[in-house]
């Protein structure tokens, strides 16, 4: 009952990997190539998140 008041998981998992991705993107612009590969991680495991989730139709 009320489902469609809860968020959608895929969207905040996307908003996330997004924001990972853009923060390795200026961590790499500014040389911090440790940083750099941190955030890439991170944005991975986020990835393979949205790829478990269940399609929803």
């Amino acid at each position: 009952m009320l489902g469609f008041l809860k968020g959608d998981p895929k969207k905040k998992l996307q908003k996330a990997y997004e924001d990972k991705l853009q923060k390795a993107l200026h961590a790499q612009r500014n040389g911090d190539l440790r940083t750099h590969g941190t955030l890439m991680e991170e944005a991975e495991k986020i990835y393979e998140e949205i790829q478990n989730l269940p399609d929803k139709k």
